[in-house]
């Protein structure tokens, strides 16, 4: 029987004839069984390693900023923060004249991160009281209640209200280096005070009762956070002595005072830029996904999309202002991670499988194949005698073991493909894009990729 013949008048069936068809199909090639014989004894990702495209990798950059060494978030999903936070180091370490390596507390930010989001998850039930179980907006909800994961909006809210402070006045714990044991709790609590107070409204119990119990679920929420991260600090001592061996002498000082006094970002001034090529998601137009937020009260996330050129340009404008740039990937894609390597053709999967993928970037996002999954930072650029980027170094906060010191690089053609977000100056854009700002948001449904947290 032909092979063409065994996929006709099938019903729909897998039939033994197309099996059998497949196996003669596969027998009949050498290379076939040599990618079998190879991949069922090493991973598939060193059979399939392109050399040609690894020994020619370069870490060198026509523009690169001044680095410390790479942060690591440990057994954590803390990526979006990390970076964040790596954006103000330098700028803190500029000002105070400190040597590389200062660090801003991850921890701090996380606990407040963690407890914010446990008051904006009880918030979305009390307004969802009428989703019955089990539709889709209540499943979402109940979902991922307190993920480590964030977006940077969500930053945004909890440095203007907590500020910061070093990471010696609040270091790393057990919990915040590995998350998993504290969100496991944590879930399973806030999916009983869900349950508790639809339970109770179905009753006929009063808003303002439900919001007393709220309360009262809070306050255990922070007792668990405490004890497994610690007290954050209301004020701190803060003296240091810098890289001329001066010796400096603040005395007591609130975290957000340290914000303003030893990074001063002013946030107002930065816009997150998205590529989002889905047709019917028109570029420079404002989005905001439903149910999206890390607190109550705070502001919203909104995304500005616009094309790859723009977020490039940009991108290159604030590196040459030496100033760096927190963004957004779908990392897992073609990443070669001990080379530390973003390359589309770092893997030659055509050899192993005689075939390889084709859908577009639109597609992969309206058929769930991609969506950011990892913050770091542009640390640099190289262009070419055009002025056009041929790749980018990035700090990533996976610790110094991969890629250059834990530096990574990414090609431009990757950027193109699997680059979603980045975080530059609004001085940097053309007034067309700016006045775009001020129109509403369109909203995306919770469950759009555009709402994945890095």
């Amino acid at each position: 029987m032909s092979a063409t013949a065994t996929y006709i008048n099938t019903g729909g069936e897998l039939s033994l004839a197309q099996i059998e068809d497949f196996q003669r199909q596969f027998d009949s090639q050498p290379l076939f069984r040599q990618a079998m014989n190879a991949v069922t004894s090493t991973k598939v990702n060193k059979v399939a390693l392109n050399r040609k495209v690894a020994s020619k990798i370069d870490h060198s950059y026509s523009i690169q900023l001044p680095e410390n060494p790479a942060t690591s978030q440990k057994s954590s999903g803390r990526c979006w923060m990390f970076a964040a936070l790596n954006t103000f180091r330098s700028r803190a370490q500029e000002k105070m004249n400190l040597e590389k390596g200062f660090e801003l507390s991850q921890n701090y930010t996380m606990f407040w991160d963690k407890l914010e989001k446990a008051n904006y998850f009880l918030e979305n039930i009390l307004i969802t009281l009428d989703e019955p179980v089990g539709s889709r907006l209540l499943d979402w909800l109940l979902q991922s209640p307190v993920q480590d994961g964030g977006q940077w909006d969500m930053f945004v809210n909890l440095i203007k209200k907590y500020g910061v402070v070093p990471k010696s006045v609040m270091p790393e714990t057990e919990s915040s280096s590995a998350t998993g044991p504290l969100n496991s709790f944590l879930t399973a609590k806030l999916r009983e005070y869900a349950s508790r107070l639809r339970l109770s409204a179905e009753e006929g119990t009063s808003m303002e009762i439900l919001r007393s119990h709220k309360s009262e679920f809070m306050n255990e929420v922070y007792r668990i956070l405490v004890v497994h991260l610690g007290e954050p600090p209301k004020t701190f001592q803060w003296q240091w002595r810098d890289k001329d061996q001066k010796f400096h002498r603040v005395g007591t000082i609130t975290p957000t005072d340290f914000f303003k006094k030893y990074i001063g970002v002013v946030f107002e001034d930065m816009v997150c830029l998205i590529h989002d090529p889905r047709p019917r998601h028109p570029i420079n137009s404002v989005y905001t996904v439903k149910f999206l937020g890390n607190m109550v009260g705070g502001q919203p996330t909104h995304y500005l999309n616009t094309d790859l050129e723009t977020i490039k340009k940009a991108a290159i404008g604030q590196l040459e202002l030496k100033q760096p740039v927190w963004f957004g990937c779908d990392v897992g894609k073609n990443l070669e991670r001990d080379l530390g390597v973003m390359d589309l053709d770092i893997y030659d999967y055509q050899s192993i499988y005689g075939t390889t993928m084709m859908m577009n970037k639109a597609e992969r996002l309206m058929y769930g194949h991609s969506q950011m999954t990892h913050a770091m930072v542009f640390t640099g650029v190289d262009l070419d005698r055009s002025n056009k980027p041929v790749k980018w170094r990035v700090e990533n906060s996976w610790s110094a073991e991969p890629g250059d010191k834990g530096y990574f690089q990414m090609t431009d053609a990757w950027f193109d493909q699997y680059m979603y977000e980045a975080v530059v100056e609004k001085s940097l854009l053309s007034e067309e894009l700016l006045a775009a700002l001020s129109k509403p948001a369109i909203e995306l449904e919770p469950w759009d990729p555009m709402g994945s947290l890095a």
